[in-house]
């Protein structure tokens, strides 16, 4: 996907002059990387968001959809998805509650925790996620914008950077 508005000069290499100029050298890398950080989720968020269109999805309710079909039972806790995703609980609740009323989940009783509730993916949610992957590995993961060994230099500095954050141990 190439962008229409394509500018004829990378505005992140002038911020970082600018910003050299304005006396903050020191903070002028890591604004630099953190803009371009920004700017790369906006583009592949928008080429993702694009391939899920069709498909009635989010990035975030596909998301729950792959975490059910990877699960033993197809069901999952709301609880744990949110853990899982790292996203607030009445985030959760709402892209639930989106994916129940498309008739991709449901809601049940936990079997031995009266005070907690399955999303439990459908055969149309399996399905759907299923074919939601297809489209996205081919015109988005398996040609994310880089070469095989820049994609895995890229996993290593964002794993790297969202260990340091306290994302995993």
């Amino acid at each position: 996907m190439v962008n229409s508005r394509s500018l004829p000069f990378d505005p992140v290499v002038e911020a970082r002059e600018h910003w050299e100029k304005a006396g903050w050298a020191e903070a002028a890398p890591g604004m630099a990387a953190v803009t371009s950080l920004m700017r790369a989720q906006q583009i592949l968020l928008a080429r993702v968001e694009e391939v899920l269109r069709p498909h009635r999805l989010t990035f975030a309710r596909y998301e729950v959809l792959m975490l059910l079909s990877f699960s033993r039972s197809g069901a999952l806790p709301l609880s744990r998805l949110g853990e899982r995703l790292q996203v607030h609980p009445a985030s959760v609740t709402n892209v639930v509650d989106r994916l129940v009323a498309q008739g991709l989940v449901v809601r049940v009783p936990h079997p031995s925790d009266r005070r907690a509730t399955l999303a439990e993916l459908t055969e149309a949610g399996r399905a759907l996620a299923l074919a939601a992957t297809a489209d996205l590995n081919a015109v988005v993961f398996a040609a994310p914008g880089l070469d095989p060994g820049g994609v895995d230099r890229l996993v290593e500095v964002l794993t790297d950077l969202r260990r340091g954050a306290g994302d995993f141990g």
